[in-house]
Formats: C-alpha cells, structure tokens, sequence
C-alpha cells in the first residue's frame, strides 16, 4: 500500500481534516499531494505525518499482521463462531491502528464482509461510504474485493441486480490476479445464487456448476450440498423435475454426512415446493413437516416451512388442519419478533387466518391496505403474484368483478415482470 494511500486512510479513519494533520509540518496542499500520490514526500515528512497520526513503523509487527489478517479473512468465508470472528476483528482492529501495514487496506475492505455476517447493515453501509473516497488508489487485488463485498451489500438489501453488477466487475478482474480457486469458486457460487435471484436460470446452472467442481475436488461436502439446493431450484422451475429431486437428494446425503440439520431442511424446503408445484399436496406437507417440526433448525427456516403449510392445507380446504397450524405460527411468530422477515410472516399467518375464518373486513384491509403494498415495496414478486391471485378470487367469490379483474390483472403483470427479469 502506499504511503501516501496509507496516511489519506488513517487521517480519515480519525476524522481528522488535512490542516489539522499539516499543521507545523507541511502545507495543506502539499498533503493533498502526498495522499494522492503526486509527490513523494521525504523521510522525515513522513516521519512526523505518521507520528502526529499516533503510527509506528515497524516492519517485523507487519509480518505477523499479514499473518493475522489472513486467518481472520478465511474464517469470514466458512461458519464460523461470531465471538471468534468478532474477537480476531478487535485485535486487528487495534493493531492496525498504531503500527504501519500494508495489510490496512485490505483489512478495511473486508470490515465490510465483517459488519454483514454479524448483520450490521448500516455499519457495512457506513464503511462502503467511507471507502469511496480511497477507491480510486486501490489495485487490482483491492477492487477485486471492493467489488465482491459491495455485491454481498447490495444482495443483502435485496438489490439483487445492483448485486450482479458489482460480482461482475469483480470476476472482470480474476484474469489479472493468482486467486486461491476455492475463492474464485465462492465468487461463481454468489454468482449463481444471485442469478437464482433473478430467475436467469440456465446462468445459475452455468455458475453452480463451475463452482461445485471446485468443491467436489477440494472435498469441501458442505458448499456441494449448496451448490446442488441451488441447482435442485432451477431445474425446478425448468420442470426437470427428476434432474430437481437428485440434486435435492444429493444435497440432503451430503449434509447427513457432515451432520448439517440446516443442509438437511433446506432440501427438504426445496423438495416441498417442487411436490407443490406439481400439485403433489401430500408429499409437500411431508416436507414442510419435517422442517416445521425440527427444532434445532433456525426460526427462519420453520416460518419458512410452517406458513407454506398453512398454504397447502388452505388449497385443499382442510380448514381445521389449516386453523390448527396457524396456531403453532403464531407461537412460532412470538418467537422471532426480531427476525428481518417478521413482517412477511405475520402478513401471511393473518391473511389466511382471517380468510378461513371468514373475517372479511379484516381479511380486506389487511391484504388491500397493508400486505399488497408491502409486497410491492419489498419487490417480493413471487409473493405478490400469489397474494394478488388469492384476492382477485375472493373478489371473484364475493361477485365484486370490477375488484377481481383489478388484482387478476396485478399478478398477471407481476408475473410477466418476473419472468423477464
């Protein structure tokens, strides 16, 4: 890292303004060029910039730094206790603030990955914005994470074509660097997921494929699995149903092998909605069962698969078995009132309950006022289609035609927008 990249970082990570770091040593203009790399200041110069900064030189504290910062980095890309992640970021953190390294930059780009595995959307933000002022000194290897960790921002904000753009730059720089291939593996993996996203479902097929090579070779069980649920859901909606079901199996042998109960469930999430797709209700509600049941999977997941249960059950108009299961949503929901998809759940839990209980004025204005219209900020297009359907029939059902054709016309638009996204 250069110095001058280096000391622009550090004055700005200690909110300090360039005359205030001048002061008595150089001019402000001057410091502006030694930041952007326009002039090399001598020794001395840089001597009493980095003394006033609070920052050692010292060359064998770097080495081990390095070492340090890339065992922190690798146990950022696999499941990895939070406390130990978080306590390897805090001695980083310290050390990297008095001592000169070439690994500070670095290190700030990952604090990105760092702030959206503990769920820190607004930390991750807040550093994204703080690093675009150093963009444009960053190499080859620097923008190739910049780019990666920026997608992995914008995917968890849903912004899932912004996401692409961002994985793309940062593929565009693989030909200019010697990346581990179990990195370049994980960046076709995100790639695939994203273009799931997107429904560009021959991409996905593309990109797991590339990916699960890599994994397989390197005996890496657990992204195979990943890789095969991922594969599993486009060969769904590509209605190769049998190609489907074994990538789902396979997906499911290999988390029994690694003892991975969330691999396990999530196969099973996955086989439900392909048993429901082709109109299989028995064999979905055996699958959604034995996710909703399974109390060592995360609350997401058994939302996840209890409120599709709800759905299958109010399909086939078994309203006692449906009113029974939405109760054990509910107790569920008060369980998981801090989870991000709250909302979702609780919109659907209710729209089927006041539907099958025939409370029509609530039914009414919880969809018409509240659920629809959240649906349409969320950009949940899948949802929204169906929830659209449901109140055109109720419309339809209620001899209200007018109201029927208008949210019929409303899925069917959505669906055309899904389709060609």
């Amino acid at each position: 890292m250069e110095i001058g990249a280096f000391i622009k970082l550090q004055r700005i990570k200690q909110e300090m303004t360039q005359e205030e770091l001048a002061s008595g040593i150089v001019s402000m203009s001057y410091l502006s060029k030694i930041e952007n790399m326009k002039t090399e200041a001598s020794p001395e110069v840089i001597s009493m910039l980095c003394t006033r900064l609070g920052i050692q030189v010292d060359g064998e504290k770097d080495v081990t730094i390095k070492e340090k910062c890339e065992k922190w980095y690798n146990s950022l890309f696999e499941v990895n206790d939070k406390e130990e992640i978080t306590k390897g970021y805090q001695e980083l953190n310290e050390l990297l603030g008095i001592v000169r390294s070439d690994s500070l930059m670095m290190f700030e780009i990952h604090k990105i990955r760092y702030f959206l595995i503990l769920g820190e959307m607004s930390n991750a933000l807040d550093q994204i914005n703080h690093l675009n002022e150093l963009a444009g000194s960053f190499d080859s290897l620097h923008k190739y994470y910049w780019y990666k960790f920026k997608g992995n921002y914008s995917s968890a904000s849903g912004s899932y074509n912004q996401a692409m753009r961002m994985y793309k730059l940062a593929e565009e720089k693989l030909d200019l660097l010697r990346l581990p291939e179990e990195e370049i593996a994980d960046l076709h993996y995100i790639i695939a997921i994203t273009n799931s996203k997107l429904r560009n479902t021959l991409e996905v097929i593309e990109y797991a494929e590339k990916a699960i090579d890599v994994y397989r070779k390197n005996y890496n069980f657990l992204r195979c699995a990943q890789c095969h649920i991922v594969l599993g859901i486009s060969y769904r909606r590509l209605k190769m149903y049998d190609k489907a079901i074994k990538n789902h199996n396979l997906a499911k042998h290999l988390g029994e092998l690694n003892k991975s109960k969330q691999i396990i469930q999530l196969a099973n999430q996955n086989l439900g909605y392909l048993h429901s797709s082709k109109g299989e209700t028995e064999e979905a509600i055996h699958y959604f069962e034995e996710v909703a049941k399974d109390e060592e999977v995360n609350l997401n997941e058994r939302l996840l698969a209890i409120t599709s249960l709800i759905k299958e059950y109010h399909n086939i108009y078994n309203f006692d078995k449906a009113r029974e299961i939405i109760d054990k949503a509910l107790e569920l929901l008060d369980l998981g009132k801090n989870n991000v998809h709250y909302k979702l759940y609780y919109y659907i839990i209710h729209t089927y309950k006041f539907a099958i209980d025939g409370e029509d004025k609530k039914f009414q204005a919880l969809v018409t006022e509240e659920f629809i219209p959240y649906l349409k900020k969320q950009k949940d297009y899948g949802n929204l289609v169906v929830y659209a359907k449901m109140l055109g029939k109720y419309y339809e059902d209620q001899g209200r035609y007018k109201d029927s054709v208008k949210y019929y016309k409303l899925a069917n638009l959505t669906y055309e927008d899904v389709v060609n996204l």
